[in-house]
């Protein structure tokens, strides 16, 4: 997937690929201010807030370095049918943000599709999931206190500013679920300035930062984090635990007369770590992970105007001379050889869209991706994720 967001972060970082992932902090500058008005605005943050059902803590707001109880700014609805739900009280949100306030909209590419594809892009690039949450800041307020977090980080400044500090990790690649705990900052100070619109920072997991408008006066700051949750060691010997449920040896009592041998069951762990290594493991989680969710192919509605991949992973394409070979999303398709080129476009990522002249078996191969669940049907909303930031094809 050619997505405007991973070329301008990689110009902005100095990275060729993500392999600077997660090594150590980086900062640039992205100069395609269009990019960033399509990404997110101010205004636009409101206008999901307000036509959303959102709850604490997907939905936070904090003012004078406090998080505000949530019933400052949510309220219950209920409808006619007495129906109830929860969803923000605009008006108390635009108290607390005229005051002085902070408002964060966790995994908001739930939400709108421009995000929805920029994740994706990401999730691509990294071979890792990918979401993003919103912290729209106003006037003169305080952030979270120092703090660290157990995924990488790309900071991107849309509007206006705020400053930061960062400090080194404490502890090395530390985890959500750790041997210790990982509570005191370090005294070091890695950077410390105000990221103004456009700016762009990577912070790999563990490394402590902050980020405030005190001080700053009137004014706004809205940035998006992008986190990055990437597989380690731990998750591959969890993996490697759940394998072993396969194996009657593993399933069987470890004290009882008749039970695993000690020296069998090692000889047995070494050799499923052997044949299901981190390398394997990572492709097979990749090709097993299940599509994001989009809306079905209905018939009855038109034709199929066009098609786009859904899968959180770039699908596998194996070419061989008798045939062609596709997994991605948990399943494994077996194609005509002839049909490669197809594939490769209706599986790269890039929207597809056809028209009188596409070849039917084309539109016949999309059908089939999309009854798979590795494509869905491009309407008009999901293609406004894509429109000025991935190239548009058609057949």
């Amino acid at each position: 997937m050619d997505h405007r967001l991973v070329s301008n972060l990689e110009k902005a970082l100095g990275w060729d690929g993500p392999a600077a992932l997660g090594t150590e902090v980086a900062r640039g500058h992205i100069d395609d201010q269009d990019l960033l008005t399509r990404l997110l605005t101010p205004n636009h943050l409101l206008e999901l807030v307000m036509r959303r059902h959102l709850a604490n803590p997907q939905l936070r707001m904090y003012q004078d370095g406090a998080v505000l109880h949530p019933a400052a700014f949510l309220t219950n609805f209920v409808s006619r049918r007495h129906q109830a739900s929860r969803r923000a009280d605009m008006a108390a949100v635009g108290r607390i943000l005229n005051e002085g306030g902070t408002l964060i909209l966790d995994t908001i590419n739930q939400f709108d599709p421009t995000l929805e594809v920029a994740c994706r892009a990401l999730g691509w690039w990294t071979g890792e999931l990918v979401s993003v949450n919103a912290y729209l800041a106003v006037g003169d307020t305080a952030g979270f206190s120092t703090h660290w977090d157990d995924h990488d980080v790309l900071v991107v400044q849309v509007a206006g500013q705020k400053s930061w500090e960062v400090r080194p990790a404490s502890r090395p690649v530390p985890m959500y679920r750790d041997a210790e705990q990982n509570l005191e900052a370090p005294e070091e100070l890695l950077w410390s300035g105000t990221m103004n619109t456009g700016d762009v920072m990577h912070i790999p997991r563990g490394f402590w930062h902050a980020a405030t408008r005190v001080g700053s006066g009137e004014g706004i700051s809205l940035h998006l984090t992008f986190g990055i949750t990437r597989r380690t060691g731990v998750t591959w010997v969890q993996h490697l635990a759940d394998a072993a449920r396969d194996v009657e040896l593993f399933r069987t009592d470890l004290e009882n007369p008749a039970g695993a041998d000690a020296k069998l069951l090692t000889t047995k762990l070494l050799d499923l770590a052997v044949d299901v290594n981190p390398q394997r493991y990572l492709q097979q989680m990749r090709e097993a992970t299940p599509a994001a969710r989009h809306i079905p192919h209905v018939p009855a509605f038109g034709p199929l105007g066009g098609a786009v991949t859904v899968t959180e992973y770039a699908p596998t394409i194996i070419a061989r001379e008798a045939n062609l070979e596709v997994r991605a999303a948990g399943k494994k398709l077996t194609l005509s050889p002839r049909a490669e080129g197809w594939a490769r476009t209706l599986l790269s990522g890039n929207p597809i869209r056809f028209d009188d002249t596409t070849d039917p078996g084309a539109i016949a191969l999309a059908e089939r991706f999309i009854q798979e669940g590795l494509c869905a049907p491009l309407t008009d909303v999901s293609s406004s994720g894509y429109t000025g930031l991935v190239p548009t094809e058609t057949f």
